[in-house]
């Protein structure tokens, strides 16, 4: 019963021992998807914030130049039309052909540079909401695979944290049950010990054994013999 005990315990000490490196193992997993998130969230808040930024501006730039386009469209049309109104006066040199335009329409001309600047922040400005949306997305994705982890983690670390209360109790309750065990075996030792010299061969003989048994008998006899009424 005793050695059963101390197998048992000892089985016991070695388990909780690996349950506490476990849970401590999970624990700092835990912290670490914690870190890993704070870490993910500033990123993302910082370049939402500058994303923001950059399609406000480029919004605003649109704005700007379109409406600069609507003012030299007019300036350009209105002075197509004085060029027009002179060329069709008769002292008007020969060398007019056909109403000034002006070079606002031509490939190097002030609209046209105008025109491809708001090309370009328009293109800025979608490229700019598709990475938006394609970082919020891979953001999204891995705050929620952290939360399976994260929630995966916790419940073990529940689940093992129980396991190693509840075999602490049991190998409190089989020290206990050593203990008593071993205070019994103990006090046997002990009457043992007290029982060895008539039990142990002290080099009387077999035959002066019986002799000396049949003597004390006899005399068991005579006094209880002596001792009835007649």
């Amino acid at each position: 019963m005793v050695v059963t005990l101390h197998a048992e315990i000892d089985e016991l000490s070695a388990s909780i021992a690996k349950l506490g490196e476990e849970i401590t193992e999970l624990m700092q997993a835990v912290a670490e998807i914690d870190a890993a998130v704070a870490k993910a969230t500033e990123i993302r808040e910082a370049e939402k914030a500058k994303n923001t930024e950059t399609i406000a501006d480029s919004q605003e730039a649109q704005t700007a130049v379109a409406q600069a386009l609507t003012v030299l469209r007019e300036f350009y049309e209105k002075a197509a039309k004085a060029t027009a109104l002179v060329q069709q006066q008769p002292e008007a040199p020969e060398i007019f052909d056909k109403p000034y335009q002006g070079q606002g329409d031509s490939a190097g001309g002030v609209v046209g540079m105008l025109e491809v600047i708001q090309s370009d922040f328009a293109r800025l400005e979608a490229e700019t909401k598709a990475a938006e949306n394609a970082a919020q997305k891979e953001y999204d994705q891995f705050m929620l695979d952290s939360e399976v982890d994260k929630t995966q983690k916790t419940q073990d670390i529940e689940h093992k944290t129980k396991g190693k209360e509840d075999q602490t109790q049991s190998m409190t309750e089989k020290k206990s049950d050593l203990e008593g065990t071993q205070k019994e075996l103990d006090a046997a030792l002990d009457y043992f010990e007290k029982l060895k010299p008539s039990c142990v061969d002290t080099g009387i003989s077999y035959e002066d054994r019986v002799a000396r048994r049949e003597e004390e008998i006899q005399s068991l006899k005579e006094a209880l013999e002596i001792l009835q009424p007649k």
